[in-house]
């Protein structure tokens, strides 16, 4: 009874789902006619599969190849298009698919941009599709009717296409019904073909790739036969692009696709064993309508020719412009504001305008064919997104992915790696242009700033990443001299200071620091750093600084400090430097001296600005770097003994305020006057900073000095500073003044 009671709850929870589902997909502001599964997507995904490659086309890839390597050929492709079918129908299963089809499902992945980019292409490739499509229909007409004119025969159907789709997509899947069961009689003729005795040659499995007759019989390479037969295998998306017009898309495509794409793989397998039994090789490299001479009824075949070419023209001219109405709901596209616009009944007229008009001027060129490639390259880049979606998705093993339809991640890796290979079979250049055009899109749409009223996973795919990063960092050696960056902790109490010191912490950070702003209570109260803090962020973001902020609340300063100062020791991104300012009290100054003792048994550098005169910090002209005394040994080292921070910084700050940069020698013996210059001069030439000016400062700092000041001065912090010394040096410059304190993970000379 349990068991029972089990599966009874099970079953009531699937349906309470499908019904919400399906109450969620109805609730739009206009009625509309909602499609199921088999019409919906079974049928249009069978009937684009089903096409003019299959009548006139199959036969001769078995002439070339032979059987085994025709089914070689079959398998290959329909794996490639198979496995992104199963991705397809996982993520379908895992979100609310809006309108857009595969743009959809990558928009919710990937942003936007990545979607518009792709979407874009897509829906271009749909559009001339249909010109692709009325010309092979042409063909069939002109085999009975030879003396039709060809653009007669374009435009006429062109017309009857487009009123259909202008009616309604009720209407065209209500003539897609008409067209399967012609192409289940003209099926039906060769199975009966082949009961009456068609199959009378013994099979050739493996052929001589004689090539076609249009090359002479030249020859042709196996790749090169791939290359003709893949896009039978393609037009999976035909169901998907009516995501929006079906009654539970979740549910429809997953199961309307796979069967799709499972009935059309066994067709195809068994008319080219057919074929292989019911013609010469000559007859199948010769004559491309092998299949209506040695059906049961030939006028049969005729009509599923016919009806192919026309079903596949039709489910592109409906799906195209719900491709292009989507794109326009996003403002992706101009005048999105008309093309978002439909009927009372659903029907998205205008981006139907417009779909047509670009059809009609593909039909008036005459030859698509140096474009064609083009659009199944197109199609390609869409299908490997979508295996990239999946496969990204199941990496990051995000709680949010639970797709109802689970499937091996090889299957989307593989997905994806197929359709790569593919393209460059198909048509190595016009991949190149396919994906540079991609590229181009999305680096215009990026630049727009789109805004989605959905979610994405690229925050996760980014955090994915660095976590993979941050575990093969922490696998290397732990010394980061020639990676070092000023990375800042800059305690706040008051955000008037944060402003005053805005221009010199980015120049400070600037181009690949970062920076973290620590809100500090006590002067400030916490409600008022968190109102303040974002906007002077955001600011430093703007300038291309990458910060971040929090609020600290704690009895004393020190407290506060200390705690900013071991939470963010133990990130992985965790800064290098932190950033204060002259202590104003004897209190204060405490506080200060056992925070720089935490900073640097934190492996965390000190520096400590000071401003004299408060005259500010005007795009200084001239920095002076002090070195202490080395005497008696002026030897350069690789370690400079404190002086490595001051160096990076100095150079940092003279590229950021094109300034001259000095290196001052503060000289107690004056006899080591030489050794201290050829010093500088050395230090200078490894630093690689040849530009830097040399002086010597005798007597030290406790003298008035005898160099030129400057406007900027940078001078080592002792371990154990005396701060009344620090503002007395300070004061005898007359400028502001940065005392700086290594880490050890600095090398000036790396």
């Amino acid at each position: 009874m349990a068991e029972e009671e089990k599966i009874t709850r099970g079953k009531e929870k699937e349906s309470l789902q499908e019904q919400v589902e399906e109450k969620e997909s109805k609730e739009e502001a206009y009625k509309k006619q909602l499609f199921g599964t088999f019409g919906g997507v079974f049928t249009p995904t069978l009937l684009t599969i089903l096409g003019v490659i299959m009548y006139l086309r199959e036969g001769w890839v078995v002439g070339n190849t032979g059987l085994l390597g025709a089914w070689a050929i079959i398998l290959l492709s329909f794996a490639i298009t198979g496995f992104t079918g199963f991705s397809l129908a996982s993520i379908t299963t895992n979100i609310r698919i809006g309108a857009g089809g595969a743009f959809n499902i990558i928009s919710q992945s990937l942003g936007l941009e990545v979607g518009g980019s792709i979407g874009i292409p897509l829906y271009l490739a749909q559009a001339l599709a249909v010109s692709m499509y009325i010309f092979g229909f042409r063909a069939g007409w002109q085999w009975v009717f030879p003396a039709h004119p060809a653009l007669i025969i374009d435009l006429a159907t062109f017309g009857v296409l487009f009123a259909i789709a202008f009616v309604s997509a009720g209407l065209a899947f209500r003539i897609q019904y008409f067209i399967l069961a012609i192409i289940i009689l003209s099926l039906v003729s060769i199975a009966w073909g082949a009961f009456q005795g068609s199959m009378q040659h013994p099979v050739q499995w493996l052929g001589e790739f004689s090539g076609s007759a249009e090359t002479g019989f030249s020859g042709i390479g196996f790749w090169a036969v791939f290359a003709v037969f893949f896009p039978a295998s393609t037009g999976i998306m035909a169901g998907a692009n009516m995501s929006g017009e079906l009654k539970n898309p979740r549910k429809s495509i997953p199961v309307g696709t796979l069967s799709a794409i499972g009935l059309s793989l066994l067709i195809y397998l068994a008319l080219a064993y057919w074929l292989a039994r019911s013609a010469t090789t000559d007859e199948l490299l010769g004559n491309y309508t092998v299949m209506i001479d040695k059906a049961a009824w030939g006028p049969a075949v005729l009509a599923g020719l016919l009806g192919a070419t026309f079903s596949s023209a039709l489910s592109s001219l409906v799906g195209a412009p719900r491709i292009l109405q989507a794109l326009g709901q996003h403002k992706i596209v101009p005048a999105s504001g008309w093309l978002t616009k439909k009927t009372t009944k659903g029907e998205p007229r205008n981006a139907l305008f417009l779909t047509g008009a670009i059809v009609l001027g593909a039909l008036m060129l005459r030859n698509l064919n140096a474009v064609a490639p083009l659009i199944t390259l197109f199609f390609l880049i869409t299908y490997a997104m979508i295996n990239i979606v999946v496969y990204l998705e199941q990496s990051m093993k995000l709680v949010s992915f639970r797709p109802l339809f689970r499937v091996p991640r090889f299957v989307s890796g593989l997905g994806a790696l197929g359709c790569v290979f593919a393209m460059v079979v198909v048509n190595p250049i016009f991949s190149i242009i396919a994906i540079a055009l991609v590229l181009v899109i999305h680096t215009v749409l990026i630049r727009r700033h789109l805004e989605a009223p959905f979610g994405d996973v690229r925050s996760g795919l980014f955090v994915a990443l660095a976590e993979w990063a941050a575990k093969k960092t922490e696998e290397l050696a732990a010394a980061r001299q020639r990676t070092w960056k000023a990375n800042l902790l800059v305690p706040v109490e008051e955000i008037k200071y944060l402003e005053r010191m805005f221009d010199f912490i980015r120049d400070l950070s600037y181009p690949k620091g970062f920076l973290k702003v620590v809100g500090l209570t006590g002067k400030a109260r916490e409600e008022h750093l968190e109102d303040e803090l974002p906007e002077i962020i955001e600011r430093f973001r703007n300038e291309k600084i990458f910060a971040s902020w929090t609020v600290i609340s704690a009895a004393s300063f020190g407290d506060n400090l200390q705690a900013g100062i071991e939470t963010f020791g133990g990130t992985f991104f965790k800064p290098n430097l932190l950033f204060l300012h002259m202590p104003e009290s004897a209190e204060r100054e405490a506080e200060v001296a056992e925070i720089i003792k935490i900073a640097l048994e934190n492996r965390i550098g000190v520096l400590l600005f000071v401003d004299p005169a408060e005259r500010g910090l005007e795009a200084p002209g001239r920095i002076n770097v002090w070195f202490s005394d080395r005497s008696p040994d002026w030897e350069v080292r690789m370690e400079l003994e404190n002086q490595d921070l001051a160096i990076l910084i100095g150079y940092k700050l003279m590229q950021s305020w094109e300034a001259e940069l000095t290196f001052v020698a503060a000289l107690e013996d004056e006899n080591r006057a030489d050794a201290a210059r050829k010093f500088l001069d050395n230090v200078a030439a490894m630093a690689r900073i040849p530009q830097a000016g040399i002086a010597i400062q005798p007597g030290g700092l406790v003298r008035e000095f005898d160099v030129d000041p400057g406007d900027f001065n940078l001078i080592p912090l002792p371990a154990s500073p005396d701060f009344d010394d620090l503002r007395r040096i300070a004061e005898r410059t007359g400028t502001p003044c940065l005392f700086t304190r290594d880490s050890g993970d600095e090398g000036a000379l790396a």
